[in-house]
């Protein structure tokens, strides 16, 4: 029997996007009840009973005074973000000849390929097609998404791109699944990963390495268009099915999504100047990445007692997570960083969890999980 190919969805059906912003490449969710308590997730995933792509974390629901920090930085942010923005899109647009296809990583990298797209646009009159994929650690790329662009473009033409990188995992999880793809017969894509900020040192195309807030770090669904994470679930994706995923439109009233999108897209008149002095130069330096983020994680999880380097999550946008959620069991931060950590120190608070100043810190701040009847 033939299968019919999936098809991608897209806004306003799926996400509050519009559809010419992104296509994405999942499998539609909405209708399964997936979330579950942060602890449960949290002690299955390391009792190794279960994998945390299987269900989803309930979304945390900011209160009006953490929402009025969202606003605070993306107000003050967003030049910044713009700038890293413009770096970023032309530093892809010279490696792909001017031609990409954008392919986020769900859902952290789509607002960041929105945001590229759209700096094509402004600088270059041109509308890359946009793709959001799903990526599971430990679990690889969604074969049927890559197979998907292989029918309907290059490959040799397509960027991945994410909003930032922690330790890398994500880089090497994305680097073997295309390896590995390409050696099983299956098409050749290049593992590059376009990211806003590589603080880890973990890729070649950024528009910085500072570890600085990116607004969309600071929320879940309702800053990625009202998408949840993305699901692999055996009981609900079938073979030949893209990875899956929820649409929370009854999360609409909160939704901030297009807000953000404008906010850092009025910056780029402003920004316009500096990013065309600013791009060549970095082009033209060595981008070879050193993954110092992963060696730095590797000696912070030792020293703090984990036996898995995965507890340890580095930077302001993986910090952010882990307190958004995760079980988090304390935050190291940088004290020259404190003022621009606002949320975090919130988000602390509000979960009664502990916060250590490390004066040589090479992050802005680090996320530690609980470890399982571990340390306290």
């Amino acid at each position: 029997m033939n299968v019919e190919p999936p098809s991608p969805l897209h806004g306003p059906a799926f996400s509050s996007y519009a559809a010419a912003e992104v296509s994405w490449l999942l499998t539609d969710l909405s209708h399964v009840a997936l979330e579950a308590p942060a602890e449960q997730r949290e002690a299955m995933m390391q009792a190794k009973a279960g994998h945390y792509a299987e269900s989803l974390p309930i979304e945390y629901q900011p209160t009006a005074e953490y929402l009025e920090l969202f606003h605070e930085a993306l107000a003050a942010s967003a030049e910044r973000v713009a700038h890293a923005v413009g770096v970023v899109t032309e530093l892809v647009m010279a490696a792909r000849g001017g031609d990409p296809v954008l392919v986020s990583l769900a859902r952290a990298g789509t607002p960041v390929g929105i945001l590229m797209r759209r700096w094509a646009q402004f600088a270059h009159g041109v509308q890359p097609p946009h793709y959001a994929v799903s990526i599971v650690r430990g679990r690889g790329i969604d074969i049927e998404a890559m197979r998907y662009l292989a029918r309907h473009h290059d490959p040799a033409q397509v960027m991945f791109v994410d909003g930032w990188t922690g330790k890398g995992a994500i880089c090497r999880e994305l680097a073997e699944a295309v390896t590995l793809l390409a050696e099983t017969g299956g098409p050749v894509f290049d593992p590059q990963l376009a990211v806003l900020a590589d603080p880890g040192g973990c890729t070649g195309v950024f528009g910085t390495r500072d570890d600085f807030l990116i607004p969309s770090a600071c929320l879940n669904s309702t800053v990625s268009g009202l998408v949840s994470r993305t699901v692999l679930n055996d009981r609900y994706i079938g073979p030949g099915q893209f990875h899956g995923a929820k649409f929370y439109k009854e999360l609409a009233p909160g939704d901030v999504s297009e807000l953000f999108l404008d906010a850092v897209e009025a910056c780029f008149p402003a920004v316009a100047a500096r990013v065309a002095a600013d791009w060549p130069v970095l082009a033209a330096t060595d981008r070879t990445p050193d993954w110092s983020g992963w060696k730095i994680a590797v000696r912070l999880a030792a020293q703090y007692g984990l036996d898995d380097v995965n507890l340890l999550k580095p930077g302001v946008g993986e910090t952010t997570r882990v307190l958004l959620r995760r079980s988090p069991w304390r935050v190291l931060i940088r004290p020259d960083a404190r003022g621009d950590l606002g949320h975090i120190l919130l988000l602390a608070k509000d979960t009664g969890v502990p916060v250590d100043e490390i004066d040589d810190l090479p992050y802005a701040c680090v996320g530690l999980i609980r470890p399982r009847g571990g340390a306290q």
